[in-house]
C-alpha cells in the first residue's frame, strides 16, 4: 500500500491503495463518490469522465500515482453542491437523461467544452461530445441541454 493525497472537489484526500490504482475506483471505493460510473474500463465511452485541473479525463485509465498533490480533481459532484450548475439544469429542462448511465460524463465533457467555448455551434458541441457513448441514444437531448447552458443568463453559478 502506498499513501496519496488527492485534492478532489476542493477537498484534500489521504488514501492508502496499491500503486497503480485506477483513479475511478479511488473516487468511489475510497472517497464515496459514486456519480462518476464505470463503463469500459479503456477510455472509450467517457462515462468515467472527471476533470484534471480543468481538463477532461478518463477515470477508468488513469493511476492514483500519476498526480502530484496540488492538482485538482473535480467531479460530477464537484460541479455545485445543489444541482444548481447551468449543465445540471439544462439536462434536467432539456429532458436529456434516459436511464442516467452516462450523465456525469456527458456533463463533465460539457461543462469542459463550455468552460473554453462559452458560446460553442451545433458542430462544435456534436465533435466535443463525440467521445461519450449513450446507449440510450439521447444525443440531441445533450445538444440541446448544451445550448440551453451557454445560453442561460446564470451569470451568478459558476460553470466548473
Amino acid at each position: 500500500m502506498a499513501s496519496f493525497t488527492l485534492n478532489v472537489n476542493n477537498s484534500d484526500h489521504k488514501v492508502d491503495v496499491p500503486e497503480g490504482t485506477a483513479l475511478l475506483w479511488v473516487i468511489r471505493e475510497h472517497l464515496g463518490l459514486m456519480g462518476t460510473k464505470y463503463g469500459c474500463g479503456i477510455a472509450q465511452c467517457g462515462v468515467c469522465t472527471i476533470h484534471i485541473d480543468g481538463n477532461p479525463m478518463r477515470a477508468c485509465v488513469l493511476a492514483v500515482d500519476n498526480f502530484s498533490q496540488g492538482q485538482k480533481i473535480v467531479t460530477i459532484e464537484g460541479l455545485s453542491e445543489d444541482g444548481t450548475h447551468p449543465l445540471q439544469k439544462a439536462w434536467i429542462a432539456a429532458q436529456a437523461p434516459q436511464c442516467g448511465y452516462c450523465q456525469s460524463g456527458q456533463i463533465m465533457q460539457a461543462a469542459a467544452l463550455l468552460e473554453k467555448n462559452p458560446s460553442p455551434s451545433t458542430e462544435e458541441i456534436k465533435s466535443e461530445m463525440n467521445g461519450i457513448l449513450c446507449r440510450c441514444g439521447t444525443y440531441l437531448r445533450v445538444i440541446k441541454a448544451v445550448k440551453m447552458a451557454a445560453e442561460s443568463k446564470l451569470t451568478n453559478v459558476k460553470r466548473s
